[in-house]
């Protein structure tokens, strides 16, 4: 698809539309939803054009490719949400260029995240990783490893857990969207009553945040349905 500011801006309001039409149906605001664009594979120039159609928050997926994008867009005031696989050794750029990581899965990548921030910045804002449908190629902390990690990472300086993630396989019906979905947010309301104080879900893409968002979500990764497929 050849991205044009004009049909870009004309993409993004239209999945705000979506946004803003499924949060009214569940008897939510609007702006309780915030639309994390997924720019993996996509240029700077193209980032810049999202960020001039009104999108603020941008996910990406990569490091290397990542960081390249910051360097060029630094004069722009954005969220940037690192949301795939991060591995132990390859933290401390997140550490220092991100505002959000919801991929976190094990311990040692939290504890390292919270060591490498720069004690003049903000927190860091961390989901985990749940498995809620487990799948041997995708990360996630299994749903009973979940209260120790969430403890763990809870205690760590210079982060703060914000919530969970998911990122569950293509469901048939949105029946079966939303259940796994509702899985998450009783795990998120199960941590919260253990005195944890979890704000944010973030869980729903192209093809199901809807149902995401009638079950909750805070935070919808969007791709395909801005940019088309890679």
């Amino acid at each position: 698809m050849l991205i044009s500011p004009q049909n870009l801006t004309e993409l993004v309001n239209h999945v705000r539309y979506q946004i803003d039409r499924a949060a009214a149906a569940a008897g939510r605001a609007p702006k309780s939803v915030t639309l994390v664009a997924v720019t993996k594979g996509k240029s700077a120039e193209i980032i810049r054009l999202a960020a001039t159609a009104g999108v603020t928050d941008f996910g990406e997926n990569y490091l290397q490719e990542a960081i390249l994008k910051l360097d060029e867009l630094s004069d722009l005031p954005l969220n940037w949400h690192f949301i795939g696989g991060l591995q132990s050794n390859k933290t401390r750029a997140v550490a220092e260029r991100f505002h959000w990581v919801h991929s976190i899965d094990r311990f040692s990548v939290a504890r390292r995240l919270s060591e490498q921030r720069p004690f003049h910045a903000a927190p860091l804002n961390l989901c985990i990783q749940v498995a809620v449908v487990p799948e041997p190629t995708k990360g996630g902390v299994d749903p009973g490893g979940l209260s120790e990690l969430a403890a763990k990472t809870a205690d760590l300086p210079r982060v703060r857990l914000r919530g969970l993630m998911c990122v569950p396989p293509p469901q048939p019906t949105v029946a079966a969207q939303r259940a796994v979905f509702a899985q998450l947010r009783a795990l998120q309301e199960r941590l919260n009553a253990e005195g944890h104080h979890l704000d944010t879900l973030s869980m729903g893409m192209s093809g199901d945040f809807e149902s995401a968002i009638a079950e909750g979500a805070t935070h919808v990764r969007i791709g395909t349905a801005i940019f088309g497929s890679r």
